[in-house]
């Protein structure tokens, strides 16, 4: 099966070489965990080491920040935005009733039916093989029960899968076993991967890792490995083994 490479070191021989195409993987974790790093990081890799076409749908940050966040790490993403090797859907500045001037945007209010025809038509126009949706949160208040989360996460990740875009889905994640999060608790079986990414108290301050719970079609590391967020983003630490 082919794969896609994140390009962030040390973590793409935990899957084997990287997430199976056309996949879609759920990142959840709690605030300051390094989700939407590791969501820019994944595509600006993808760009810059690979030469794929990424898109990034925003829900709840203005991409302007986004930009920022990025620049922090020396990822210029306007050069790109400026070729379409990277373009941003938002669907942050509709949701919260405020102007927008970005080329992709949701302008008649927010509804999965738009969301999911703007991102089509821009895969489809740009070829794109990389896609990020931040954050499913941004979707849960439209719902009156977990059945409505799950019929229209099914039904975006299967259009994405057609596509064979290869896709991460960012959510927020309290607590490890928790049933009450910035989600209804259903998001994870309707997606080949979910992957935890974890903030705790280590004797020397705050420590983060990772845990790959679930990815279908491919072996990976059953162990929670440490990572750490650098100047060029994020590095998983040690000389990790493919799982065997």
């Amino acid at each position: 099966m082919k794969r896609l490479p994140t390009g962030i070191t040390n973590f793409d021989p935990l899957l084997d070489g990287g997430f199976p195409e056309g996949t879609t993987t759920l990142l959840m974790g709690p605030t300051g965990a390094g989700k939407t790093i590791f969501g820019l990081q994944y595509l600006y890799n993808g760009i810059t080491m690979f030469d794929d076409t990424c898109i990034y749908i925003t829900l709840e940050t203005r991409p302007d920040d986004l930009r920022l966040i990025a620049s922090q790490f020396g990822w210029s993403l306007s050069e790109f935005e400026k070729s379409n090797k990277f373009i941003i859907i938002d669907g942050a500045s509709s949701k919260a009733q405020l102007p927008t001037s970005e080329k992709y945007a949701l302008k008649r209010g927010f509804d999965m039916e738009s969301l999911a025809e703007m991102a089509y038509d821009a895969i489809v126009s740009t070829g794109a093989k990389r896609l990020v949706l931040d954050s499913i949160a941004g979707l849960i208040p439209r719902f009156d029960d977990s059945g409505d989360v799950r019929r229209d996460l099914y039904r975006i990740s299967s259009l994405l899968n057609e596509l064979k875009v290869t896709s991460l889905f960012i959510g927020e994640l309290e607590s490890v076993g928790a049933q009450h999060r910035h989600g209804i608790g259903t998001e994870q079986f309707v997606m080949q991967g979910f992957i935890t990414l974890h903030i705790s108290e280590g004797t020397e301050g705050l420590e983060r890792s990772l845990l790959i719970r679930k990815m279908r079609y491919t072996s990976h590391s059953m162990k929670r490995h440490r990572f750490e967020i650098g100047k060029n983003g994020i590095r998983v630490l040690g000389n990790q083994k493919p799982p065997r």
